[in-house]
């Protein structure tokens, strides 16, 4: 007898419905397929695709039944090891940015940057809790204002791990010559942000237009040093987003493709200053669509340069391929604090650095340790009771489940709990509507649309990923 792995649906429009599966596995079909699964009378041609297309069992331990359990399995196991680490040298900064999120301190300011027991602390740290490879990203404040600390860890992990990747998160205000040198060596990234045009970011950052300047000839630089290896993100007020087309000409202009749109993001001196942060709203979503769109167009008009947004990007392949679990959003388990650490100024460990920013303004202490003292077991399994979907009354009806993840620290920042209705989160806003453009790409029959998504996710041509079942008996 066929056994039909349980299916949660969406309708998409009067004649397409999206299915999947726990694991992941989706189709679409129709009103009549939705009528027969729901009566128990599915017809044989139904049962014939469900089973071809792994959804179904014939009999119990069959290669599909083992198939999906080994899909789930993977998804629920947890990591053993440290792979990545954002660390915090220091928390001063030179900028004071409308939209910083982190409650940085003063550039002048004493005490908020590491000692050398400190830096002995995170390297025996490292040492202890990291794996075979590990990717370091230096955050602040201005990590580059220490770059003799960021030097010395780099300078160890080299050592110690079969691989490493850097990532210097930094305002580029300044270039100092030790950056420079680093950024020759391919482990080595920067990132940074590019809020637009010119005046834009001048706005978005509270900056004098000479300040602006420096930056662009930094970026510029900086982008010939170490090509394809520096990355930018506009970080945008929803109550003043720049035009499409603006906004990508300001990427391309230092030949970069690859953008990741995001809202100001409702932490530290942001939630003061931009309230508005606090909610995905409709106005943020139009815009969103009218980049993506802009993209599609602009990729259609060029065999060379592909315009892609990374979250995206990353929603696409989530839906169509189990075990894209790079980004932390979309984790489910999202286990907090295990494979995953922020190490601030201070020492305290964090099991994110939104939960880094929730501590410095005082709202919550969502800590997990001391790197001196490691990792408080205890707290870190406290964490754990709302970081993950599969139970969630909301999202276990949810036809993205699988493909989606579980924020609990956001949805403290935003609402002050940690288990509020998760359709009413901006978590859930924000990921249901990413994940219907997603699907609405893949199932598009418009010969621009499949071309990008074949290019977003390295295909060789247009293949539509999503197929379609209809009754044909």
């Amino acid at each position: 007898m066929t056994q039909v792995f349980p299916l949660r649906f969406r309708r998409k429009s009067a004649d397409d419905i999206l299915f999947a599966n726990e694991a992941g596995q989706s189709f679409l079909s129709d009103q009549g397929f939705l009528d027969r699964l729901a009566s128990h009378a599915l017809s044989t041609s139904d049962r014939d695709f469900l089973v071809s297309r792994g959804l179904a069992s014939e009999s119990a331990n069959d290669l599909n039944e083992t198939a999906f359990l080994g899909r789930m399995a993977r998804r629920l196991s947890p990591p053993r090891k440290l792979s990545y680490v954002i660390l915090v040298p220091t928390l001063r900064c030179d900028l004071s940015c409308s939209y910083c999120q982190v409650s940085r301190a003063a550039l002048n300011a004493k005490g908020f940057d590491w000692t050398p027991d400190r830096l002995s602390q995170v390297l025996a740290f490292l040492d202890r809790e990291g794996g075979e490879t590990i990717q370091v990203e230096f955050q602040g404040g201005e990590p580059t204002l220490r770059m003799d600390l960021i030097l010395d860890v780099v300078k160890y992990c080299r050592t110690r791990f079969e691989a490493c990747r850097f990532v210097i998160c930094s305002n580029l205000s300044e270039l100092a010559p030790e950056l420079i040198e680093l950024l020759k060596s391919d482990d080595v990234h920067l990132s940074t942000s590019l809020d637009g045009p010119p005046a834009v970011h001048t706005r978005q950052r509270t900056l004098q237009p000479d300040v602006t300047d420096r930056f662009y000839a930094n970026l510029e630089q900086a982008t010939a040093l170490a090509p394809g290896r520096v990355a930018a993100l506009p970080t945008l007020d929803p109550e003043h987003l720049p035009d499409p087309s603006e906004l990508l000409g300001a990427f391309a202009a230092f030949g970069m493709y690859s953008i990741y749109l995001r809202q100001v993001v409702y932490h530290g001196f942001a939630r003061k200053r931009h309230p508005g942060s606090r909610d995905y709203i409709l106005e943020w979503q139009r815009f969103y669509n009218a980049v993506i769109e802009e993209m599609i167009c602009r990729n259609a008009q060029s065999d060379n340069a592909t315009f892609d947004e990374f979250y995206l990007t990353l929603a696409l392949k989530r839906l169509l391929k189990a075990g894209e679990d790079g980004h932390l959003d979309l984790r489910s388990p999202n286990w907090l604090g295990h494979d995953h650490m922020v190490i601030d100024y201070d020492g305290m460990l964090y099991p994110t650095d939104e939960a880094r920013m929730l501590a410095r303004t005082g709202q919550i202490d969502l800590s997990i340790g001391h790197v001196g003292g490691g990792i408080d077991m205890t707290a870190r399994r406290a964490l754990q009771d709302r970081a993950f979907n599969t139970l969630d009354p909301w999202c276990s009806q949810c036809v993205y489940q699988a493909a989606c993840g579980s924020d609990p620290i956001d949805d403290i920042a935003r609402t002050g709990r940690a288990d509020p209705p998760r359709i009413e989160t901006a978590f859930c806003r924000r990921h249901m509507h990413i994940f219907d453009l997603a699907t609405e790409l893949l199932c598009s029959d418009r010969p621009e649309v499949q071309a990008s998504v074949a290019r977003w996710l390295g295909m060789p041509g247009p293949v539509k990923l999503i197929e379609t079942h209809h009754d044909r008996s």
